[in-house]
């Protein structure tokens, strides 16, 4: 699937540099940070399947997000190009799987506080409450906002959700399938088994990788640090410290700083 995307022009010549997203995001989301790296390489932030402007489709499977990605990589640079891949928790499994399918087309993998293991969490309580929601009385997002607070307490997160609420001619509707999402939930919190480092039919990813996770987040342990480099031996873990999951929200400034300086030392 050739996925929706917002590109960022950059200099001639450098290796382009793709962003996705995670769960419930979209490349806007990442418009900021897009622009700020974009003045040492194009950019491109796309939107995953089932979120944004992209197509939707039952399947959330990761190798097949990734294949999606590098199709829409073959559209915005040409057919082969190679490009530095950064994503946050959904989006960084699926660069993981993009990069394991066809490590000749990552010139670098990042990941945004995400390992590719197994969770055991559930975002099926938040689906439940989008769904549940009365959207014919709804024809501006302050009106959606208290009809999640009792399953999404926290502000800052209810408004990052509620980006996804579209008003159009007074009428809202959600950018996500929440369907799809729904249904595919232990295949976002999964990783697959055809990527298991012991699958016959794995690969494992040999050039430079970050994996740059919160000090404070619980989705990057000592156990994910060992699976993460049988399948990316190469890979630098680094913590933000007292960051949590969101550590490119939190603290864009540090974020991008960081990534950046790993960019120029990996000569990318």
């Amino acid at each position: 699937m050739r996925l929706a995307a917002q590109r960022v022009d950059g200099p001639e010549g450098a290796t382009p540099l793709v962003i996705a997203h995670g769960l419930f995001g979209s490349a806007r989301n990442w418009a900021t940070l897009a622009k700020r790296f974009a003045e040492e390489r194009p950019v491109l932030a796309v939107d995953l399947r089932n979120h944004g402007d992209s197509g939707w489709d039952d399947a959330m499977e990761y190798v097949a997000m990734g294949d999606d990605l590098l199709e829409t990589l073959d559209v915005a640079f040409g057919a082969g190009s190679r490009a530095v891949l950064l994503g946050h928790s959904m989006g960084g499994k699926t660069m993981m799987a993009a990069a394991l399918a066809a490590p000749e087309r990552a010139a670098a993998v990042i990941s945004a506080d995400m390992a590719p293991v197994v969770y055991d969490h559930s975002h099926a309580p938040f689906i439940d409450a989008m769904r549940g929601m009365d959207l014919s009385a709804v024809s501006r997002r302050s009106q959606a906002d208290p009809m999640l607070a009792a399953a999404i307490p926290e502000p800052p997160l209810r408004a990052f959700i509620l980006q996804n609420l579209m008003i159009e001619d007074g009428r809202a509707r959600w950018r996500l399938n929440l369907d799809a999402i729904a249904a595919a939930m232990s295949d976002l919190t999964g990783w697959p088994s055809s990527l298991e480092p012991r699958a016959l039919s794995a690969r494992r990813y040999d050039g430079p990788a970050l994996f740059y996770h919160g000090g404070a987040s619980e989705y990057v342990t000592e156990a994910a640090q060992g699976r993460i480099r049988l399948l990316f031996p190469a890979a630098e873990i680094e913590a933000m410290p007292g960051a949590g999951h969101w550590l490119h929200a939190e603290r864009p400034d540090a974020f991008f700083e960081t990534v950046s300086a790993w960019l120029r030392r990996s000569e990318l």
